[in-house]
């Protein structure tokens, strides 16, 4: 049974109990309010995680050059909007190439899981709003 259901239910019961429409509309109301703050505050919740999560990733990702014949490998990131490129060496272990690779791997779900939360968010605060203003 979903949540929409018991509303109306609780709607129907509240109706029959006290006989106005107008009353059972606004118990109805303020029962999908309540289901769509908590709702937001779950969302808010998974944002946080997810912020938490990218957070813990290593940051940049392992890239291999070819130099002259030579195979070397960086690691490529990011600071203050310019991109760096740090040796790691001729040799890298696999642990470390496998730990990178799954690293973006985390990095590009987390950010798309992030980017519908967020837009779940606005939803929600916007509907929440109704007609007041910004």
């Amino acid at each position: 049974m979903t949540t929409l259901d018991l509303v109306t239910i609780q709607s129907i019961i509240y109706h029959r109990l006290y006989g106005n429409r107008y009353e059972a509309e606004g118990y109805k109301m303020k029962v999908i309010k309540s289901v769509l703050e908590e709702e937001l505050a779950n969302s808010l919740a998974m944002k946080k995680n997810y912020e938490k999560e990218l957070a813990k990733l290593p940051k940049g990702s392992l890239i291999k050059k070819n130099v002259k014949g030579h195979e070397y490998y960086y690691l490529v990131l990011r600071e203050n909007g310019k991109v760096k490129f740090i040796y790691k060496g001729k040799k890298v272990s696999d642990k470390e190439i496998k730990k990178y690779k799954n690293a973006k791997d985390y990095r590009a779900k987390y950010r798309k899981l992030l980017s519908e939360v967020n837009k779940q968010i606005k939803f929600l605060r916007s509907v929440l709003r109704g007609k007041k203003p910004v």
